[in-house]
Order: structure tokens, then C-alpha cells, then sequence
């Protein structure tokens, strides 16, 4: 037993790469090494356990009963061993301590970013916040390609159970129009004077969220007539003056599209926004998630008392 104590994760990451494959060149290629130089680890490697693994012979490769017996214990030894190395890695990233923060429209809402800022920062000074302006065609903004810890996204998003949230904001969703549309002077309108109105879509790739700017559930299953695509506010602004649709808004973000020409209206029949601060279900016991989701929490229910 003594003489197998030593084998490398290495070896039989060789070893493994061989018997899947039973070709040296295809495993030699799959682990970027020299043919030669995989040939000598594995003989290596028998020498070390004194005992023949791998049968070669001109055409093919195959495993000895010895190498069958090991396969299933190399394959459990090699996924402790990446479990392992996540692990490292996780707490090394928590040593380097960076944060990052995805957002797809700037969460204003009354200094809501610095206010969960200043709390995060107090209770976490060493770690650095990282913020990350991603575009619409992403409506997770970074959690879905890992390039975000932590996002500021709307609900719904797209394949939701792998997410969790906090909300920071329930917000009516006005329509906004530009000021030369029939409808603009009416205080308020109805969601049905609206279904027949062509308006902004979110890109396709958006998913559930660009079904829900479009108000598709409440449409009655009849679709709606898409005038242009947006994906960023500056080509929202550009549009509704343009008079290529118009599109629904929450009500926190009205003040990044009401520049000049273009005006908002509350609409009657429409569910609310909510703006939720959302991180994958799987981060959800990281401490500077759990940090940052407090804090955010905190920074909203603050703000909502200073509201009232």
C-alpha cells in the first residue's frame, strides 16, 4: 500500500484522460501534453502502483483489469480534488476581496447606490466594490455569465429558480410618450387605449423581462406591435422622440427619459415594476454576498421611511 501513497493528482488525471479516450494521441491532445510525454507518465505511474493499467498494442488501447479497477476511483479521487480546488479558490477570492456589482440602468431611487455603499463599506472596509454597466441584452446584468456577484435587475428574470432577491422597490410602470402623441395630455390612461400602439422592445435575448415591458400578460394573448429595439436609455430617449413607439417605464427611472419631448403618464390595468437586488442561489452563502444583500436591504427600508 505504502508504494501508491504518492501518485500525483496529475498522474491520474493522465490515466483518466487515457482510459476515457483509449487513444494516446486523442488524451494527449485533450490534456494539451507531447504524446511521448504521456506515455512516460503513465509508465510512471504503473511502475509506482507495480502493476500493468493500460494494454497497448499497435491499434488500440485498453484497460487491464487493474486499470478497470482503478477508473472509479481515480474519477472520485479527481472531483474531490476540484471540489477542492473551488474551494481554495473561493477563499481566495475572499482574501483579494472584490465585489462585483452588475447594474443595467443606474439604480437612482434617491441615493440608493451610495447609501448601500457607505453601510457595505463600513462593516467591510477592506473589500473593494467593483461596478459593472452591463447592456440590456443581459436582463440578469452579469449573474448569468458570472461576470456579476451581485446584480440590480428587474423581475422577472429568466430562468428564475437559479436566483435569489431582495426587493428594494415596487413601482407603478408608466407609459412614456412623445409630447406630440394624441394621449399625452390625459392625466392617465388605460392599458387597453394603449395595445394597439407600436412599442420599444427590449432585444429578443431578454427574454421574459422584454415580455413584461411589452405587458404581454396583460394583452390577452393578442401580440404586440414592436415600432424598435432599445437596448440602453440614451436609444430609449432617441426613439420616443423619433416617434418610433412608445414603452412602458417604471417610475423610478422616468427621469432618465422625460429629457426634452418626451412625457410620462400613470397607466391603469398594469401590474407594478419591482427592482430587486439578485445574486445565483448557489453564492447565496458567500459572506460578501450576504454582506451586500444586508446592506442593501437596510439602504431601502432606511429610504422608505425617509419617503414617508
Amino acid at each position: 500500500m505504502g508504494m501508491t501513497m504518492d501518485v500525483h493528482v496529475r498522474e491520474l488525471r493522465y490515466f483518466l484522460a487515457v482510459a476515457e479516450e483509449l487513444h494516446f494521441t486523442r488524451a494527449a491532445e485533450r490534456l494539451y501534453v507531447s504524446q511521448p510525454a504521456l506515455s512516460k507518465q503513465i509508465r510512471a505511474l504503473e511502475r509506482q502502483v507495480g502493476v500493468r493499467l493500460l494494454r497497448r498494442d499497435h491499434h488500440q488501447v485498453s484497460l487491464t483489469p487493474a486499470g478497470e479497477s482503478l477508473l472509479p476511483h481515480a474519477r472520485e479521487v479527481l472531483a474531490a480534488w476540484e471540489r477542492g480546488s473551488a474551494a481554495l479558490e473561493a477563499a481566495r477570492a475572499a482574501q483579494r476581496s472584490t465585489l462585483a456589482v452588475g447594474m443595467s440602468t443606474s439604480p437612482g431611487r434617491g441615493g440608493l447606490l451610495p447609501a448601500i455603499r457607505s453601510r457595505f463599506t463600513a462593516a467591510h472596509p477592506q473589500v473593494t466594490l467593483r461596478l459593472r454597466q452591463i447592456g440590456w441584452e443581459d436582463p440578469t446584468a452579469g449573474l448569468a455569465d458570472g461576470t456579476a456577484d451581485v446584480a440590480f435587475v428587474w423581475l422577472p428574470l429568466p430562468a428564475e429558480r437559479r436566483y435569489d432577491w431582495t426587493v428594494l422597490a415596487e413601482e407603478p410602470r408608466l407609459v412614456a410618450l412623445p409630447d406630440t402623441h394624441p394621449l399625452a395630455g390625459r392625466p392617465e390612461i388605460d392599458f387597453a387605449e394603449l395595445a394597439d400602439e407600436p412599442f420599444l422592445a427590449l432585444p429578443p435575448s431578454a427574454g421574459v423581462l422584454r415580455d413584461h415591458w411589452l405587458a404581454l400578460p396583460e394583452r390577452a394573448g393578442r401580440p404586440p406591435r414592436v415600432g424598435a429595439e432599445i437596448a440602453g436609455t440614451e436609444e430609449t430617449y432617441e426613439a420616443l422622440v423619433a416617434g418610433l413607439g412608445i414603452c412602458l417605464v417604471a417610475a423610478g427611472n422616468a427621469p432618465l427619459i422625460t429629457l426634452g419631448g418626451v412625457t410620462t403618464r400613470p397607466v391603469r390595468g398594469l401590474s407594478p415594476s419591482r427592482y430587486v437586488l439578485a445574486w445565483r442561489r448557489a453564492d447565496a452563502d458567500r459572506p460578501l454576498v450576504r454582506a451586500y444583500a444586508r446592506a442593501a436591504r437596510e439602504a431601502a427600508r432606511a429610504g422608505d421611511t425617509a419617503a414617508r
